[in-house]
């Protein structure tokens, strides 16, 4: 019975979380977002909508240099954009929640570091569904950063994110799995980022088949899911960018 009950949570694990959730698509060009999406976007700190590069420049290109989702002029000092996103942050917005989280994790904003901070905002927009804090707080976890070290909590948030689609959590439970010496479960969870564009889990998976852990037909499959996943997230206005 206890076997079973297992099973089938593995069959859920495994099954779940193979597309990309919606905020991983630019409201813009509706395309998703190129992994990491921080380095290819920018979350307005007016809507907390983030958007690709692409529509950024395409925006600029035609002289608007206000918010290219919301039209909201995009204040010129960090204070300004500061009380934007904490004005966010008293209505519950997930996003700016996580946004403020973030900004106080790294010190930005004219904000000193402030962990316990981060991981309070991080908990609360977790509790309203946002996925980028379970990631985070699986991350603090992780590294016992603002909170004590708890490997199997990490795992935890990783898998409640991962399910939900989020590509980092799903590349850190095989990454977990690898470090276990558990390499059949970690190329299934390498497999599903990989297909979802997530690099560093191709190059996992490269090591793995150079190590003789998997099939060079594995290692092939992770990659044409890979380019395939890549090549979606493509468009005329991002290569400009």
């Amino acid at each position: 019975c206890k076997q079973r009950a297992a099973e089938l949570k593995d069959e859920q694990l495994y099954s779940q979380g193979h597309e990309r959730p919606e905020g991983d698509f630019c409201p813009i060009c509706t395309l998703p977002i190129p992994l990491p999406m921080e380095d290819h976007s920018t979350i307005s700190c007016c809507c907390m909508k983030e958007i690709c590069d692409g529509c950024i420049v395409a925006a600029q290109k035609r002289g608007m240099f206000d918010c290219a989702f919301c039209r909201t002029p995009i204040p010129g000092n960090d204070a300004d954009r500061l009380a934007m996103v904490q004005t966010r942050v008293e209505k519950k917005d997930p996003v700016a929640m996580h946004s403020l989280g973030e900004k106080y994790c790294h010190g930005e904003n004219g904000l000193k570091r402030d962990m316990l901070r981060a991981i309070k905002l991080w908990t609360e927009a977790a509790e309203l569904g946002s996925l980028k804090a379970l990631y985070n707080l699986g991350v603090a976890y992780d590294l016992g950063e603002g909170v004590q070290q708890d490997m199997a909590k990490a795992a935890e948030l990783y898998t409640k994110a991962a399910m939900q689609g989020h590509v980092a959590s799903r590349h850190n439970l095989g990454c977990f799995e690898w470090d276990k010496g558990n390499y059949d479960c970690a190329l299934r969870h390498l497999l599903i980022s990989a297909k979802m564009g997530h690099g560093k889990s191709v190059e996992n998976i490269k090591k793995m088949f150079m190590a003789g852990f998997i099939t060079k037909e594995q290692y092939a499959e992770a990659l044409k899911g890979y380019q395939d996943a890549v090549e979606e997230m493509k468009s005329h206005d991002r290569d400009q960018a």
